[in-house]
């Protein structure tokens, strides 16, 4: 638990910066721009999620086979992975950049987005969408250096990028009035000071990742191997977030008001879940460097004790909406504004109810991938995408507003009706593995110990 909590803490505080520029872009919208406004950035949230999320699982994923390396402290090979990595990543970028600013604003009419807020909700994710080379950067950057074992260093720059976010938001937003198209180009800016640090840092720090000319050549085989991890983490933020997208379609239609409560929780909400992302990341690297180094009996030590401290937080996240729900709502909504809220807090509180099965949900996921099972992280996401389709097609048709609140821990517990299961059967096979290797290794210390003997007898 020490050692696992030494590693998620600066991984936390790096998702709680990353959300806090995400929260100072939304509460400086909602109080300069008003509630329209902060509804059109809302309204972008669940394919922001789709396309940004499946960025950031990409790169999570070529991670996974740089920790297994570096457990294996096979680092010429590590080298390789690398460089391989840096040729997907800038390949994914140019061609994720291109179709997405091409065709945002069709997906946004599709979702049903009410007319009020559609030209601003175009320009906002249309900004986003060109800053995806930025993304990738910083996240492939910083997932390079984590699974190197370091997890403060891309903290220290996320937190700086965070100040600059805020104070280029209130230049864009109230000195130049770019409207919410200023701070979409206040996050895509600060996010790529952020990821060029790491990189120096990387270059100038790290001599373990200095890559000599002849590792530079693309390897297909490595590549195979990279888009086997990156893909599926990928498809699995994406497939669920395609849940989320028909879910948000389904909010949209309960108008613009609807709209702006769940991007005012959503915000809050996903500020209070940073320690079960830290917690996700931290059981990733853990998993795939025990993989690496061959202590399999490590992984139910690890996994025993993440859960008990995401059962911990999910209390303490439960009682702070309880409390504060209506205070921290203020921070993006006019007081007078009492319906949107209530609505605010009826969000959190029944979202922050459900946290544990969400701890399980990202503790489990990722400790699967990290160890080498990526394709159980996709049919989780499809049972995740299922729940909150049936919730936008059946619950917000049917109770309104409560039906957007439920979508979510439906989702939770559905992923976890697999992931739980499918955690079980992976722990077999891996155990079966280990025996298998151990079988072999003892054959061969007695074939040589025979070659040994038989050479005594002769001489």
């Amino acid at each position: 638990m020490k050692l696992i909590l030494g590693f998620s803490v600066p991984l936390f505080f790096g998702f709680l910066f990353q959300q806090f520029y995400n929260l100072v872009d939304t509460i400086i919208v909602g109080q300069f721009l008003g509630k329209d406004n902060l509804a059109a950035v809302g309204a972008t949230g669940s394919v922001n999620f789709l396309i940004i999320g499946f960025c950031m699982g990409i790169c999570s994923g070529f991670s996974i086979p740089v920790s297994h390396k570096f457990g294996a402290r096979d680092y010429a090979g590590l080298r390789r992975v690398v460089a391989n990595c840096v040729w997907l990543t800038v390949a994914f970028a140019v061609v994720m950049t291109v179709l997405t600013t091409l065709f945002c604003r069709y997906i946004l009419v599709a979702m049903k987005t009410p007319d009020n807020i559609l030209e601003a909700a175009y320009s906002y994710i249309w900004v986003i969408f060109l800053g995806i080379p930025t993304t990738f950067l910083y996240n492939m950057t910083s997932g390079l250096i984590r699974a190197l074992g370091d997890s403060k260093t891309p903290v220290i720059f996320l937190l700086m990028s965070s100040f600059i976010n805020i104070g280029l938001d209130l230049f864009f937003i109230i000195n130049l009035q770019w409207g919410v198209q200023g701070a979409a180009w206040a996050t895509v800016i600060s996010q790529g000071i952020s990821g060029l640090c790491c990189l120096l840092f990387m270059i100038k720090k790290l001599k373990l990742l200095r890559i000599q000319k002849g590792e530079w050549a693309p390897d297909t085989h490595l590549m195979k191997t990279l888009c086997g991890m990156g893909i599926p983490m990928g498809l699995q933020y994406s497939i669920t977030a395609i849940g989320s997208v028909i879910l948000q379609s389904a909010t949209n239609t309960l108008g613009s008001d609807a709209v702006a409560a769940v991007t005012a929780a959503g915000r809050i909400g996903s500020f209070l879940a940073c320690p079960f992302d830290a917690f996700g990341s931290t059981m990733a690297t853990y998993g795939g460097q025990n993989i690496g180094a061959g202590r399999l009996e490590r992984i139910g030590q690890g996994l025993r004790a993440c859960v008990l401290l995401g059962a911990g937080y999910s209390v303490i996240a439960f009682c702070i909406s309880i409390f504060l729900g209506r205070p921290l709502a203020t921070l993006f909504l006019d007081v007078s504004e009492m319906a949107i809220i209530d609505n605010v807090r009826l969000f959190l509180m029944i979202n922050t109810a459900f946290y544990f099965p969400l701890a399980l949900v990202n503790i489990i996921r990722f400790l699967i991938q990290g160890v080498g099972f990526p394709t159980f992280a996709i049919l989780a996401g499809v049972f995740e995408m299922a729940a909150r389709a049936l919730a936008g097609v059946l619950l917000v048709p049917s109770i309104g507003f409560l039906g957007s609140c439920l979508g979510s821990p439906i989702a939770w517990i559905f992923a976890d009706a697999f992931l739980i299961p499918a955690y079980l059967y992976v722990r077999k096979k891996l155990q079966q593995r280990s025996v298998s290797i151990n079988a072999g290794e003892e054959m061969d210390e007695m074939q040589i110990g025979s070659r040994k003997n038989h050479n005594i007898v002769v001489s």
